[in-house]
């Protein structure tokens, strides 16, 4: 009898524990708080964002999601296409101008605009937040390529020092460009129209320092030659810069505040061209 009233007291002591709460068991995360305006429900998650329910009717209930922006955001490798240009204001007759490129004019030092390129590219960009992310500084750094493709292809440099002459030698030539690279940092105040949006609305205009670190004359004939040299260009190129922001599509544009030359041809280069980014 004492064994059946033993084993009688384990099993109810057993049913006693499985009916017990298991207190092991995390608690409910703290819920969101909901907040209703008219026919709204608006959600405040604790990530920083916010869900918005429009409920026009019980059956027709409508979700969008909002992402709060960071202050700081960065956009690596960023490429731009584009075309290359000078804005000649040489005075051919002045006297410095034949010293430093006898023979020249206009029409000589005359570029083909659709083959001279213009290739950025930039390392990365960033967007500070400075005013409820509709107006950002920007700013980045990268590496301008540009190429121009002469439309007279008897243009000659020669170094120390520089000339540059016609030589009828070259006339023949298929290709004939001055290269011109610097690595580049842009200073851009951004105003977003969308913020929020990936692919917003919006404009950027600043300026931009370059350090030319490398120039060139590459001709082709049935072989590739080029020539080194600083050819008397200005080692910095500083420029006005700006970008338009349509959505997918963004347009870029440069153009100095003077000659790329330190003497005799007065060329302002210029560039516009497509911008493949993020943002």
């Amino acid at each position: 009898m004492k064994r059946i009233f033993t084993l009688g007291v384990i099993l109810c002591a057993a049913l006693t524990g499985f009916s017990q709460t298991d207190t092991t068991v995390s608690p409910k995360t703290e819920e969101p708080d909901t907040i209703h305006v008219g026919g709204m429900i608006i959600i405040r998650r604790h990530d920083g964002g916010k869900e918005i329910i429009t409920n026009k009717n019980e059956k027709d209930v409508t979700h969008r999601r909002y992402s709060k922006p960071s202050n700081i955001s960065t956009n690596w490798l960023i490429f731009d296409i584009g075309f290359s240009n000078y804005n000649d204001q040489t005075d051919y007759k002045s006297q410095g101008t034949q010293d430093f490129a006898p023979g020249s004019n206009e029409e000589t030092m005359g570029i083909n605009t659709w083959k001279s390129r213009n290739i950025n590219i930039w390392f990365f960009m960033q967007k500070l937040n400075m005013i409820q992310h509709i107006v950002n500084l920007k700013y980045g750094l990268g590496l301008e390529l540009n190429n121009y493709f002469y439309d007279d292809k008897r243009v000659k440099f020669s170094k120390n020092p520089t000339v540059i002459t016609l030589d009828s030698a070259y006339g023949h030539l298929h290709k004939n460009k001055l290269s011109v690279d610097y690595i580049t940092i842009p200073l851009m105040i951004n105003f977003n129209f969308t913020p929020g949006h990936g692919r917003g609305f919006g404009i950027s205009a600043g300026v931009s320092a370059g350090l030319r670190y490398s120039s060139r004359q590459k001709i082709k004939d049935d072989e590739k030659f080029k020539l080194h040299d600083d050819f008397s260009l200005r080692d910095w190129k500083i420029s006005y810069v700006g970008e338009i922001l349509l959505g997918p599509v963004k347009l870029y544009g440069s153009y100095a505040i003077e000659s790329m030359w330190e003497k005799g041809l007065d060329q302002i280069p210029y560039t516009v061209g497509i911008r493949l980014a993020n943002w």
